[in-house]
């Protein structure tokens, strides 16, 4: 029996988030996402604190930059020194194309940066590709710890 795969999709655009999530879905059957708005959500679903308290551990987080409350740059500061989260995969999906940008996340330990093409047409192929390398051919952790 094929474990479900957990994708904690962090984006304060209710559009993309729908999009992703459905994209995802389509491509690999047994993805089950879950969807936050911000930052301080993000954390709260990773330790199980609060309304989360009954929260999966993801195999993937996806995680915008530009958010209200707690940016994704302080998710992935966070993500990344906590030694109970730092072996999750990270994958920074943003607008942003700046090259300082890009650098600046893979020094604070993403794993993966993908620019947000503008485009609908762009912009599946694109998660279809996050999911087809994440899901496909990259091990990623399973199962406790």
């Amino acid at each position: 029996m094929k474990i479900a795969t957990e994708v904690l999709l962090v984006d304060d655009n209710p559009g993309d988030t729908e999009l992703t999530a459905d994209l995802l879905s389509r491509n690999d059957p047994g993805v089950h996402t879950h969807c936050v708005t911000n930052g301080v959500d993000a954390m709260a679903f990773l330790r199980c604190e609060g309304k989360y308290s009954g929260a999966v551990r993801p195999h993937l987080i996806m995680l915008d930059l530009n958010m209200p409350r707690k940016d994704g740059w302080a998710v992935l500061v966070d993500v990344k020194s906590d030694g109970a989260l730092k072996m999750i995969p990270l994958v920074v999906f943003s607008t942003s194309q700046d090259r300082a940008d890009i650098a600046r996340c893979y020094e604070l330990g993403a794993n993966c940066y993908v620019s947000k093409p503008a485009n609908l047409d762009g912009y599946t192929s694109t998660v279809t590709g996050i999911s087809n390398y994440w899901f496909g051919f990259a091990s990623l952790m399973r199962g406790e710890g």
